[in-house]
């Protein structure tokens, strides 16, 4: 008797050891990228209450934990979830509601394209995004003459590619009040022979844009919520929203709170004085899924459209050299109030002369190394002088690889061979502080990381064009380029001891692909497909 009680007294002691703790999801067999400081690759990890609860071998995870769902990777790849530290969400989300305008190949088929949008949408602005004259055979900015002519009636609103550019017809203008060309700091408006064509560039742009009906409430979740399923399906789980109104804000955190928006977002106010009256007086928003403690401001405008500000007149058009879009006195005043109030600044600096005002400006406020994470949104073009103030006063580059593959084609015709040596720059502007964000500036590109992992390592097109590569020597390690699209993307933003990298403790944001675009072929990188994506652990896409 004392023999069957001491033996069954072991069972009990031994079931009651190896009793496995609960969790709330378990990903086994797997090859786990934790982007964490030693790069390392696991085979599991458990979830609970959203987060990374361990990680290891598929024998430990298995053998430790009882979840409430399991994944059976099968050997697929799975890595952090992807952050774009540089896009437009609420701006992509609109243009999924307009006309398609991206890869005409002339204006006339712009003008097909919205004839047939029309059909579908009678009523009110008729509204287009993504042309782009740089993709045409006649590469000169289109006129407004054939748009008002179709819609002689109706005003017509036509985004260049960039977003720093736009045409309008004549309702449109006539709506505007707007009759002749008018002189403006930091914006143009095209004229032939001393009449408009309809081409607005920069802060002109806003002349006629600034008259269109701004979304009611149910547009806009629908805008915020369109956008959050095609980034879900991307594999993005936080997204940088660089330049919204502060009642954007507080519609995102209503449709939060509603649980109708779970999408991350990092938000940069933009420069304008409500919202800096705003924030300084309410200070940072902080919660899980809303960070707001940035301010995006703009130096100049864009390449494509010549608004980016440069030292030397364009190689094309040597009487331009394009414009800053406030005067210099505008910006050492906004650093200076953004930085006593302890936010974050947020630059779009595209041209090299954009880049150097803001550079000094920054350092000057600055004065030396720090941890204040300013940043310059593209630093597209940088003179070879000026490289070294990014790591004199530890200034983040935010850059945009797809931007590269997308402009190399015509970007030497507009800066010569000399000039282009210190555009799309990445390596030379990875060394300055030995990280760089990576991002798309969707919906100027395409929204896929998996493009910007191919731009920023391959650095050529879909089809392998040039052979050997764009400056491939500014191109980034595989490595690199995945840090850049999670853990340096979440540096970024303040938010790396909660994401960026699958770590015990951190948010258990992830995402699960058919190929492990750090082994493979470049071509295959192109074909890689999202499977599933999770969010707090929570599955937020999965492939049909």
């Amino acid at each position: 008797m004392k023999s069957m009680l001491c033996g069954l007294f072991l069972a009990l002691l031994f079931a009651s050891c190896t009793k496995k703790e609960a969790v709330d999801l378990m990903v086994y067999n797997a090859k786990v990228y934790t982007v964490n400081a030693g790069f390392d690759t696991v085979e599991a990890f458990a979830v609970k209450d959203g987060k990374i609860l361990n990680l290891g071998k598929t024998s430990e995870i298995r053998g430790k934990y009882e979840a409430k769902a399991e994944i059976n990777a099968e050997g697929k790849v799975v890595y952090p979830g992807f952050i774009d530290a540089h896009a437009h969400f609420f701006g992509y989300g609109q243009s999924l509601q307009t006309a398609d305008l991206r890869e005409t190949k002339s204006w006339d088929d712009v003008l097909n394209r919205l004839v047939a949008f029309a059909k579908t949408h009678p009523d009110g602005w008729l509204i287009g995004n993504g042309w782009d004259q740089n993709d045409w055979e006649n590469k000169a900015f289109p006129t407004n003459q054939k748009l008002t002519e179709l819609f002689p009636n109706r005003p017509v609103f036509l985004n260049r590619i960039d977003g720093h550019a736009a045409i309008a017809n004549q309702k449109a203008f006539d709506d505007a009040g707007i009759k002749t060309a008018q002189k403006l700091t930091g914006g143009d408006m095209l004229t032939e022979n001393g009449k408009l064509t309809g081409v607005l560039i920069d802060n002109a742009v806003a002349l006629v844009e600034s008259k269109i009906p701004s979304p009611d409430a149910k547009q806009a979740e629908k805008i915020f919520t369109d956008a959050q399923r095609n980034c879900f399906a991307a594999g993005l789980t936080t997204i940088d929203d660089c330049g919204l109104s502060y009642l954007a804000v507080e519609f995102i955190e209503k449709l939060q709170k509603e649980q109708k928006l779970k999408m991350r977002l990092y938000v940069m106010l933009s420069d304008a004085p409500e919202n800096y009256k705003y924030l300084f007086a309410r200070g940072p928003i902080k919660t899980d899924r809303l960070n707001v403690r940035a301010f995006k401001v703009y130096a100049d405008g864009a390449l494509g459209s010549r608004g980016a500000c440069l030292l030397h007149p364009y190689s094309d058009m040597p009487n331009k050299t394009g414009f800053l879009l406030s005067n210099q006195k505008h910006f050492e005043e906004v650093a200076a109030k953004i930085a006593a109030n302890n936010f974050q600044m947020c630059t779009h600096a595209i041209g090299d002369s954009a880049n150097r005002v803001m550079l000094n400006i920054y350092n000057r406020i600055l004065k030396g190394k720090n941890d204040k994470r300013w940043r310059i949104e593209h630093a597209q073009v940088v003179n070879a002088s000026d490289f070294n103030l990014f790591g004199k006063a530890s200034i983040v580059p935010s850059v945009q690889p797809t931007h590269a593959t997308s402009d190399m084609y015509w970007a030497g015709q507009r800066l010569g061979a000399e000039r282009l040596k210190g555009a799309y720059a990445y390596k030379q502007l990875l060394k300055q502080n030995g990280w760089i964000p990576l991002g798309t500036d969707f919906p100027v590109e395409n929204i896929n990381p998996l493009l910007t992992f191919y731009a920023a390592t391959v650095r050529a097109d879909a089809k392998g064009f040039p052979e050997g590569g764009f400056q491939v020597e500014n191109a980034l390690t595989p490595e690199e380029a995945l840090r850049g699209m999670t853990i340096w993307a979440a540096k970024a933003n303040f938010e790396e001891q909660e994401k960026g990298s699958l770590e015990k403790g951190k948010l258990a944001d992830f995402v699960i692909l058919d190929h492990d675009i750090l082994k493979t072929t470049p071509q295959n990188i192109l074909k890689t497909k999202v499977l599933k994506t999770y969010l707090n652990g929570e599955k937020v896409y999965e492939a049909k």
